[in-house]
């Protein structure tokens, strides 16, 4: 009497290799795009005023674009559902 062990397969090869999704939190909204369009923005005019021989306005508008804008686009939580992508 000899019985077969219970063994179960998935159906299919990608059921079984697909990693679990994990949600990290990350919304991407409305006020996410508007200061990433306000940083690049602010970045193509500190470039341009760069090129125009601006010593003060150019930093000022570089660093006001890569440290405050540009990081704040990423940050702020964007409004919407609670699921993730």
């Amino acid at each position: 009497m000899s019985q077969k062990p219970n063994v179960t397969r998935p159906k299919s090869l990608k059921a079984k290799m697909a990693a679990p999704e994990v949600d990290l939190g990350f919304r991407w909204g409305v006020p996410n795009t508007a200061l990433l369009a306000l940083g690049v923005a602010v970045l193509a005019g500190g470039y341009m005023s760069l090129s125009r021989g601006s010593l003060t306005l150019a930093p000022v508008l570089l660093v006001a674009g890569y440290c405050v804008l540009i990081p704040a686009a990423l940050l702020v939580r964007g409004s919407g559902s609670t699921e993730g992508e």
